[in-house]
């Protein structure tokens, strides 16, 4: 003969089985550990007014891993020329806690640059070419391309005729700097 179980028995273990169910859960948490609050950095700042227009200035510095772009605030878009002399004068003291340095030599005033038709930059170099890093070209180069130039060609499109000992070399050179800011002679088929 079978043990017979008391009718109440199978309300009780279900009531069991919800406790033990409540407390696992309990026990186990949503996975989120307790911590203690922890510190983010400065708030969010910079943000425009709506209707006001701010400009930058794109700069190329060398750094540990190779050309670096940094922006810095401008009250208006720069000419070839305002930008070529933003970065004459060297890396801020942010930027070189950065870790960023400039290859190009002081040229003291006789560097100019202009753009010259929509998408071209004439830079007219006191120097041969061949007597500065290639850094310093990519800086040049890259920072030129990134100025104010009429037209609506992109910075990768904009042509930059180096022009050596002032404008007495016979022909410019021209290059184009790519999206990541190297620069690569412009050959005579590269699309336009």
């Amino acid at each position: 003969m079978r043990a017979r179980l008391p009718a109440r028995l199978p309300a009780r273990l279900r009531t069991i089985r919800l406790l033990i169910l409540v407390l696992l859960m309990a026990a186990t948490g949503c996975g989120v550990g307790t911590t203690a609050p922890q510190k983010a950095g400065a708030p969010a700042s910079g943000i425009q007014r709506p209707g006001t227009r701010a400009d930058h200035a794109r700069l190329y510095f060398v750094g540990p891993y190779g050309l670096r772009a940094t922006t810095r605030p401008t009250d208006r878009p720069l000419l070839p020329q305002q930008a070529l002399d933003l970065l004459l004068e060297g890396p801020t003291d942010a930027e070189r806690e950065r870790g960023l340095i400039s290859e190009v030599p002081p040229m003291n005033g006789r560097l100019t640059a202009t753009a010259a038709t929509a998408g071209t930059v004439d830079i007219y170099l006191p120097v041969n070419i061949a007597e500065l890093q290639i850094a310093a070209v990519s800086q040049l180069a890259c920072t030129a391309a990134h100025s104010e130039v009429t037209g609506d060609e992109p910075p990768t499109a904009v042509d930059i005729r180096f022009h050596e000992n002032l404008g007495r070399s016979p022909a410019p050179w021209t290059v184009r700097c790519d999206a990541d800011g190297n620069v690569h002679p412009r050959t005579e088929d590269a699309p336009r």
